[in-house]
């Protein structure tokens, strides 16, 4: 049985990606399933996706832990732990990452005994974004069982409702990287069968009703999450131009959905960047447009231009 599982941040096209290569390998002749595990998160979070396929019926459900291949849309997502790219990876495991640092490097730094393949972002990609059909080619590539026709068709069927531009784009960068990983051709293995013997019953956990003063979405409150920097998720993030700001004190920090804009008594808002997790919010509530976007990488701690 082949277990992949895609790792990417929200908005990345992860879960389209794990469709596409489940249908293809389903048009390959293998039963096959295809899902993405992420709950109410935002743009930029950590999501998950998994695809099982077999020749046989598949009896597996829940977490891919034992994987076949790991392919990561976003390869700053290896350093933040609540991604888990690294869970169950064992020298069995392909690790495919998305970025421009060689695999080699990765190797080092991982320490990982088995291979690792990166494919460099196309041309026309801007920086810090993802592109979903590279990684799909790529993909179908190191599995070594969905031939070129399969791929496209597998494309077509997915991204039908996108309209003919689109689908020839998605499908020339699909092809790109399925090209440029020709040298790794049928590099993940099947992996074997997992004998549920080896799985230890759930230990149930009673969690009781915390009062409303410390479950209200808070950051800075008392006992809730100050020390999980969220920021981490952001691939882009606003930035106020005070030049512009009226001081009107409330909407930004108001509609906020983390409380991550703090007003003091001069009524000039501040942004807490290691909670804004870039969602957006405050650039579309601000009537004098005066909180800008720019890309993560560009930015300072304190939010000005680098």
């Amino acid at each position: 049985m082949y277990r992949i599982r895609f790792h990417g941040r929200g908005g990345q096209g992860m879960k389209t990606a794990s469709r596409i290569i489940g249908t293809a390998l389903f048009l390959a002749g293998y039963e096959v399933q295809d899902a993405p595990r992420y709950g109410a998160e935002r743009r930029g979070a950590p999501i998950f996706a998994y695809v099982r396929a077999d020749r046989r019926s598949i009896n597996e459900r829940g977490v891919i832990d034992r994987p076949d291949l790991v392919a990561v849309a976003d390869d700053s997502l290896v350093a933040l732990p609540a991604a888990g790219v690294r869970q169950g990876i064992d020298s069995h495991t392909v690790l495919l990452l998305h970025g421009r640092t060689p695999g080699a490097a990765w190797q080092e730094r991982l320490n990982l005994a088995g291979p690792v393949f990166t494919l460099a972002p196309a041309a026309h990609v801007e920086a810090g974004h993802a592109s979903a059909a590279r990684v799909v080619g790529a993909v179908a590539r190191l599995l070594g069982v969905v031939d070129r026709d399969t791929l496209i068709a597998a494309i077509r069927r997915e991204l039908a409702g996108l309209g003919d531009s689109e689908l020839a784009a998605n499908t020339r960068d699909a092809l790109a990287a399925y090209d440029e990983l020709a040298d790794q051709h049928g590099a993940v293995a099947e992996g074997g069968a997992v004998v549920s013997r080896d799985f230890l019953p759930p230990r149930w956990i009673e969690l009781g009703l915390d009062v409303a003063a410390l479950a209200a979405p808070a950051i800075h409150a008392p006992a809730t999450s100050t020390a999980v920097q969220t920021g981490l998720w952001r691939t882009v993030r606003p930035v106020i131009d005070h030049a512009r700001c009226n001081r009107c004190w409330w909407l930004c920090s108001t509609f906020c959905p983390e409380s991550a804009i703090a007003v003091g008594g001069d009524r000039v808002p501040v942004i807490d960047y290691d909670h804004c997790k870039g969602c957006l919010v405050c650039v579309t509530q601000c009537p004098t447009h005066a909180i800008d976007v720019e890309p993560e990488e560009e930015g300072t701690p304190e939010g000005g231009r680098s």
